[in-house]
């Protein structure tokens, strides 16, 4: 039988193995997915992505960039990428396709993906994520009054907006594609 005293013991040996580095590592990618969970959750709530989240990620892009090892090129490129994606989605959103919250969302997560296979691994997980919140979404609306009536509570973004929280779909999309990226992939 395994006491506490050796799953200690086993947890202290392996963790001797780590550098700072990698705790640091591990603190960043846990922040990441937590500005994730929190973005989507905050999109379902209230319809809003705050905007510290997404300034969040781009802060904390500064050491994973730095603790991983990017070149300069690579730093460069992933710049560019997010440049690139924020000037679709600021015109998505001046054509009221698309929040200004998840336009920076996506915008701060193309600098995570940088100009490699990951991006495109990540949009399309977007993409089909976005199709299955909308589908599962429009069938809720419909059925709206069915569940409410029962007693179940709905956020408003489930009932009475006419838009998506496409913050989930953005969120999960990201966190799919996470480990495929190459900041992450580097990462000591």
């Amino acid at each position: 039988m395994t006491t506490l005293l050796d799953c200690w013991t086993r947890f202290s040996q392996t963790r001797n193995n780590y550098s700072v580095e990698d705790e640091v590592m591990q603190f960043i990618f846990a922040a990441f997915s937590a500005c994730l969970i929190y973005a989507a959750l905050s999109d379902f709530l209230t319809m809003k992505i705050p905007n510290w989240l997404s300034l969040a990620l781009i802060i904390l892009f500064i050491p994973a960039a730095w603790l991983s090892e990017m070149s300069a090129a690579a730093i460069g490129y992933s710049l560019g990428v997010a440049v690139a994606v924020f000037a679709v989605c600021f015109l998505l959103f001046v054509l009221n396709v698309m929040g200004g919250g998840d336009a920076k969302l996506l915008t701060a997560l193309a600098l995570w993906f940088g100009l490699t296979p990951a991006l495109l691994v990540f949009l399309v997980n977007v993409a089909f994520a976005g199709g299955v919140l909308t589908l599962a979404i429009l069938a809720i609306r419909w059925k709206s009054h069915w569940v409410t009536d029962r007693g179940v509570w709905l956020p408003t973004s489930l009932t009475t907006t006419k838009k998506i929280p496409y913050g989930i779909a953005i969120a999960v999309g990201a966190l799919m594609a996470m480990p495929q990226a190459p900041i992450f992939l580097a990462a000591p």
